[in-house]
């Protein structure tokens, strides 16, 4: 499995996904995990929180560790400083889940080869919400340029509608 860092493969991990465990989950409004884990469970996902200070948030229970989940998990969203980042690899690695992510501003080397070498995909300094609005969730019709998909009409579709 690959450190991913591309629009291919984290299209392809956000379309084959279903389940995000997200460590850190805050039950705050105003904070990021909160938000990120709202937008992704808005479109479908479902969003498992591992907090063992909550009992509920986003009107799911919460967990006190991934292998407190008891069920499949796809990815691993990590919302947690980067020295902790490398037990939750191996806990993602012991419940079998597909892949590990790390939001924006945390990277950990070993936390990614701990990963790789148990066949997770890996995704470094990434906002799951970020990288889903950009690549499947139209935020380019917001008029933001996304370099994913472009406003400018195909030169053959320009040109009919000229003539036409």
């Amino acid at each position: 499995m690959p450190l991913v860092d591309d629009i291919v493969g984290l299209r392809r991990i956000l379309a084959q996904s279903r389940s995000i465990a997200v460590v850190g989950l805050s039950a705050h409004w105003y904070r990021p995990s909160y938000f990120a884990a709202q937008y992704m469970q808005g479109k479908g996902y479902r969003v498992i929180p591992v907090n063992p200070g909550q009992a509920m948030i986003l009107g799911e229970r919460c967990h006190p560790s991934l292998a407190a989940i008891g069920q499949a998990v796809d990815i691993v969203d990590c919302f947690r400083k980067p020295q902790d980042i490398v037990p939750i690899a191996h806990e993602a690695v012991a419940i079998g889940a597909k892949v590990l992510w790390m939001q924006l501003g945390i990277r950990n080397e070993e936390a990614a080869q701990i990963a790789l070498a148990g066949g997770l995909d890996v995704v470094m300094d990434r906002c799951v919400k970020i990288e889903h609005a950009r690549i499947l969730g139209g935020l380019n019709w917001a008029g933001v340029n996304t370099g994913v998909i472009s406003a400018r009409r195909p030169e053959a579709v320009a040109t009919r509608a000229v003539r036409d």
